[in-house]
């Protein structure tokens, strides 16, 4: 009797199994790849918007997914959503098969579907859509089983089968769609960082910077938060850095398009708009669908900063139709701006470059100090800077730029210390003057006794730097 029992609900254990191991999956060890795909989707509440975007082939898909993607980056309702259809696509092959096949065959079957799915949504760039499509067409193969007779079913086969393919499409697509993907954990980490960059949320990149990735975007994201809570100049060598390359990204057709989005943050957060608005209207043109809520987001704030009121509130009408960003847009809107958004808005504008000159990412020192130029209290620039001089060995300019602002921090220390002994200075009156803290000479001794243990200074750095020269 047990058994029985057991065999009978066998289907409905495994769907719950399936629901509550995929939501969890999706919820606490790859959280923001749904965020990611919210980021890069783009559902507007308008008549004329859904009328002219949603027709052709695969028309009622596309709708169904991007209006479930915007609820992506929300905790549990992304990951449920995400869980609900893969457990309904192997619920649906279960079912087809029990009509002619036993119950744990057709288990087995419907099982393989949903690891099938369910693996397939670990892609980078993968689209719901496509997942949406497979459900689409077993839903119909369901409903066309639904009449006795065999002639009947194969009449609705072939109409349904006619009808998903103009409302649903192809399940696959060689990008956006691939028949099969596998996890990649460092690359889920290397989101949530770029996702908590966007959202700066400063404590949770150094949260997830802890293991060091050892790539380029890694570094440059944990760069970035250090530079906004003051300490690039004491922390920067605390992870893998690959000299001034991760600190300040060019946005450019050299680099990924992912690089190229990560690179607008930074010149953001300094006071660069130029070169944000470049990465942000890349990244658009480069995205899957050729829309995003974060770039729009990021080119309403950047023309908001710059004063281009019309620009920005084309951008600003266009997220006020959506369902999450509606109230912030209409909050940012010209002429319904509160005081503390027209103060924030005005200290952006005064870090604005003032002089004209040719705006290049590739040559950040050139841009940083036009940047401080402007404003000579921009810390965050003022960090970059410094540390630009320090990861390309450019003692002279650094001691240069540090006359200009000084700032403490170990590395800067570090480097002052260096530059004094090349040039015969290093004396107690000398260190002062620069404000050096008498103890660094001693512990420079000490380097100088075990480099190896001070791998994490500008000390250490300089001397591989060094090394590596002579052996070329």
């Amino acid at each position: 009797m047990v058994k029985q029992r057991f065999k009978s609900h066998a289907g409905h254990l495994a769907a719950a199994l399936a629901i509550v191991g995929s939501f969890c999956f999706f919820q606490f060890a790859y959280p923001y790849h749904l965020i990611r795909r919210e980021q890069l989707n783009l559902f507007l509440f308008d008549g004329d918007y859904i009328s002219q975007t949603y027709r052709g082939t695969g028309w009622l898909v596309r709708f169904v997914a991007d209006f479930l993607e915007q609820f992506f980056h929300l905790p549990f309702a992304g990951p449920l959503i995400v869980a609900l259809i893969l457990t309904a696509i192997g619920w649906a092959v279960f079912k087809i098969c029990r009509r002619y096949m036993g119950m744990w065959p057709s288990l087995a079957v419907g099982i393989l579907f949903f690891a099938w799915s369910f693996l397939r949504e670990m892609g980078n760039l993968y689209q719901t859509r496509y997942t949406l499509v497979v459900l689409g067409f077993l839903t119909l193969v369901l409903l066309a089983l639904q009449f006795r007779k065999a002639w009947l079913q194969a009449v609705a086969a072939a109409a349904f089968a006619a009808a998903g393919a103009w409302a649903l499409g192809s399940p696959y697509h060689p990008d956006y769609g691939k028949l099969w993907n596998v996890p990649k954990l460092d690359y889920e980490r290397m989101i949530g960082l770029d996702v908590e960059c966007v959202r700066e949320n400063w404590d949770k990149v150094l949260e997830l910077s802890k293991v060091d990735l050892y790539m380029e975007e890694a570094s440059y994201c944990y760069n970035l938060a250090l530079a906004m809570k003051g300490t690039l100049g004491d922390k920067m060598l605390d992870h893998s850095q690959n000299h001034h390359v991760t600190l300040l990204f060019p946005v450019t057709s050299e680099r990924a398009v992912f690089s190229n989005t990560l690179a607008g943050e930074a010149w953001f957060q300094v006071g660069d708009m130029t070169v944000a608005e470049q990465s942000a209207i890349t990244s658009l043109q480069a995205s899957p669908k050729h829309t995003g809520t974060r770039f729009l987001v990021r080119l309403a704030r950047v023309n908001l900063a710059m004063g281009e009121e019309a620009a920005a509130r084309k951008y600003l009408d266009i997220l006020s139709r959506t369902l999450f960003y509606g109230k912030w847009a209409r909050s940012m809107m010209p002429g319904h701006q509160d005081e503390a958004v027209r103060a924030q808005l005005a200290q952006a504008h005064a870090r604005l470059i003032q002089r004209d000159f040719v705006h290049n990412s590739g040559h950040p020192r050139t841009v940083l100090h036009a940047l401080l130029e402007a404003d000579p209290g921009n810390l965050p620039a003022r960090q970059y800077l410094l540390c630009f001089d320090l990861m390309g060995y450019n003692l002279d300019g650094f001691m240069e730029d540090y006359e200009q602002g000084r700032l403490k921090g170990h590395l800067y220390s570090e480097a002052i210390l260096i530059w004094l002994s090349q040039h015969d200075r290093l004396n107690p009156e000398e260190v002062a003057r620069y404000g050096v803290d008498v103890s660094e000479v001693d512990r420079m001794g000490r380097f100088g006794r075990n480099p190896n243990a001070f791998r994490n200074t500008y000390w250490y750095y300089y001397l591989m730097a060094m090394q590596e020269a002579q052996q070329q």
